[in-house]
């Protein structure tokens, strides 16, 4: 089941319309995405239509609860933000929907009015949950770090309260203000967390924060895994997916190259090695509260 951590129902005559946020995580989900839902219900809280309007997915379904089931893209160049696209369809088209769907019934009871009058909080609503129910986490950074120009990796040992852990690398770029002043502003844009149970990475974990975990049949090592996309040459478009394409450009190779002996060594060194749950100390806090890590 997605992570779902905000939500609201408002009724509408024949049908309720509810709005929520959902977290999907690659290779637990469909992908690694975000964002709210805008679901048209009956009253026994079946949904009707769905609306995904995530920072990926941004699609209907009719009839996604034993219904026509049929899933369709909009087209974010052509439709805009999904938010108001979602809207606008419930003002002029709620009725042919539904009964495309397969719920001509329902659409037979729909009283636009009533839908009318509602759709000002809706839209209110979904924006206000696709802001505030944004899942984001911030780490440490590090308790080891090695510059690379326009960033730098942060190396440190985390323990989850589950027993749960390992070695986390870090990647942290200032983006705002000048290094060593007391303004500089620096952010984590990558985070790579490899974890004995449950390893996974995040891209822009302060900002779009997509979380994929490993699929550990494929990729038994996930250091060996991450230290390969160090060396390959994959960070700079990593970087740049993550949210940070001037970071990106700033990006030298070279640069990480040179560091890539003494990061690995370090990086195995502290790797714990056998169950984790022998690592001393309590859990590893974060430095801001988090849904999840």
């Amino acid at each position: 089941m997605p992570d779902i951590k905000t939500k609201d129902n408002i009724a509408a005559g024949a049908v309720s319309i509810a709005i929520q946020h959902e977290l999907w995580d690659g290779n637990l989900h469909d992908h690694a995405d975000q964002g709210v839902v805008i679901m048209v219900n009956d009253a026994s809280g079946k949904t009707l239509l769905r609306f995904n309007c995530f920072d990926i997915e941004k699609s209907y379904i009719y009839g996604p609860d034993g219904g026509k089931n049929r899933l369709c893209r909009m087209d974010p160049t052509i439709d805009g933000n999904p938010i108001t696209w979602t809207v606008r369809q419930l003002r002029d088209n709620l009725g042919k929907m539904l009964s495309y769907a397969g719920y001509e019934d329902v659409a037979a009871k729909i009283d636009q009015k009533a839908i009318n009058s509602v759709l000002d909080q809706v839209e209110t609503s979904a924006r206000d949950i696709y802001a505030v129910g944004r899942n984001t986490v911030k780490h440490n950074r590090g308790t080891d770090h090695f510059e690379a120009t326009s960033f730098r990796f942060g190396l440190e040992v985390r323990k989850q309260a589950g027993g749960d852990g390992g070695l986390a690398i870090h990647v942290l770029a200032d983006l705002a203000g000048t290094v060593g002043r007391a303004y500089a502003e620096e952010t984590e844009i990558l985070a790579f967390d490899c974890f004995r149970d449950a390893p996974h990475y995040h891209y822009g974990p302060r900002n779009k924060n997509h979380r994929i975990f490993w699929d550990t049949t494929l990729v038994s090592d996930p250091l060996e895994w991450t230290l390969t996309q160090f060396k390959n040459g994959n960070l700079r478009d990593m970087i740049a997916r993550a949210g940070y394409p001037g970071v990106a450009a700033d990006y030298d190779q070279s640069v990480v190259d040179e560091l890539m002996p003494a990061l690995e060594k370090k990086a195995r060194e502290m790797q714990p090695l056998g169950p984790v749950v022998v690592m001393e100390g309590g859990p590893t806090a974060n430095t801001a509260p988090v849904y999840a890590d």
